[in-house]
């Protein structure tokens, strides 16, 4: 089962997600994609930690920034190897892919602070991790930014992230049987009550 989890800032879908998880397999992998800048960044990183062994709940932490795709496939193989001793498949869940799309761009970015970015090498990568996605068959929980109800970014840089991002997000949703929005803490089930065209 796949599930596309996304919110706003401090929405509290990273805990719902966690608590998902936990409602999924008796075990987790945590993927996280952050990259410690600063102070502040390894604050909130310990914080999550720190939660999370605190939490009962069995998880382990991979920090994986840039090759998701690959740590996706390399796990669903692991599982597949494991089938044969019956193994329950872990609760994989990623924290979180604009994070993720953050890594990408800065790593193919041609010119600090501009938006010239590797568009051919960017879109390879989103390929290939929507791809990894599609073929993952264990229970996978995606945790994404919902970055275009905001302002408008005033620099080209901010502005070419906010489109990626909700491309990615776009093609993330379709490939996952749930899709939910995290407001004020609250789940909303986007898939459940998605208006549908009627086709003549």
């Amino acid at each position: 089962m796949k599930v596309f989890i996304t919110g706003g800032a401090r929405s509290g879908k990273s805990g719902f997600a966690e608590a998902y998880a936990r409602k999924l397999s008796t075990r987790g992998i945590y993927i996280a994609t952050s990259q410690i800048w600063d102070d502040e960044m390894k604050e909130r990183i310990e914080h999550h930690r720190i939660t999370r062994e605190q939490s009962g709940y069995e998880w382990t932490t991979i920090e994986e920034p840039y090759d998701v795709a690959d740590l996706l496939l390399r796990i669903e193989s692991e599982a597949h190897a494991g089938a044969a001793r019956q193994e329950e498949r872990p609760a994989v869940l990623i924290d979180c892919l604009t994070l993720w799309l953050t890594n990408q761009m800065l790593r193919l970015e041609e010119g600090e602070g501009s938006a010239r970015i590797d568009t051919v090498r960017l879109h390879e990568e989103l390929d290939t991790l929507i791809e990894a996605v599609s073929s993952y068959t264990g229970p996978l929980l995606l945790v994404t930014n919902e970055v275009g109800s905001g302002i408008v970014p005033a620099y080209p840089l901010g502005r070419r992230f906010r489109d990626e991002a909700g491309r990615l997000n776009r093609k993330l949703a379709a490939e996952c049987r749930q899709a939910l929005l995290v407001v004020a803490g609250i789940p909303l089930d986007l898939k459940a009550h998605a208006f549908r065209l009627e086709e003549d």
